[in-house]
């Protein structure tokens, strides 16, 4: 649900959709912290922590900054586990068909 929630936000990187993406952020972090919350594995839960940072910095930028969603925070979210790093490929061909959005 995290990553869909981030997927939507990729979608709203126009400044007319400043208020949407604002609130799709806002949907990942009470989903971010929910998870953590569940999670009793110390090194999980720091890396979780360490990459709700990220979304946290995206949240409160003034300006849109697609590359840094993109890059930092969604490439990253997908290497949590092998099943999702397995997304990074499609990812990539499709960021490639369109010329990079």
């Amino acid at each position: 649900m995290i990553a869909n929630e981030m997927k939507r936000a990729s979608a709203l990187m126009a400044p007319a959709d400043r208020g949407s993406r604002e609130l799709a952020y806002e949907r990942v972090l009470r989903l971010l912290d929910l998870t953590v919350e569940t999670r009793s594995k110390p090194t999980l839960r720091r890396e979780l922590l360490r990459w709700r940072d990220l979304i946290a910095a995206l949240y409160l930028a003034i300006e849109v900054e697609p590359d840094a969603h993109d890059a930092a925070a969604f490439r990253c979210l997908l290497r949590f586990t092998p099943e999702a790093s397995r997304q990074l490929c499609v990812l990539e061909r499709a960021s490639s068909a369109t010329g990079g959005r």
